[in-house]
């Protein structure tokens, strides 16, 4: 069990600290919400989350299996709608510095799309995801 604690501190900010290690990460509403975009919005954090869940799910196999992944790198695209305001879509893209013909390549990509936060997120939630082997 992990414990974030949140604050509001005010003009639509926010300060959250993540209780095992104390790093605090600000938020700030997006500038088509009324915030001013200074920091990470909430829905920020679920695009972050979903594309560091990829990478971070994919390594730990990667690891298991003697594969280097380091410097894979993976861009989220987030798009909002509206009535009612929530996430309709996020565009992930997966780089990997592997060649396409990878032994590895199927299982990589199966751990990438079961990571949990991608099995967390509604179904009425868009999100493809495209992996690009550029080894």
């Amino acid at each position: 069990m992990v414990q974030i604690s949140i604050e509001y501190t005010g003009q639509l900010h926010c300060s959250a600290t993540h209780g095992p290690s104390g790093t605090v990460l600000p938020t700030d509403a997006p500038t088509d919400n009324q915030g001013k975009g200074e920091s990470f919005s909430p829905t920020d954090l679920v695009a972050t989350a979903l594309g560091t869940c990829i990478a971070t799910t994919m390594g730990i196999v990667a690891e298991q299996h003697g594969v280097e992944l380091k410097g894979m790198t993976v861009q989220v695209t987030k798009e909002m709608v509206n009535d009612p305001r929530r996430i309709g879509r996020l565009t992930t893209e997966v780089h990997i510095p592997l060649p396409p013909d990878h032994p590895r390549r199927e299982l990589l990509e199966r751990t990438g799309l079961g990571c949990p936060v991608h099995r967390s997120l509604p179904p009425e939630m868009e999100r493809p995801t495209e992996f690009f082997w550029e080894g």
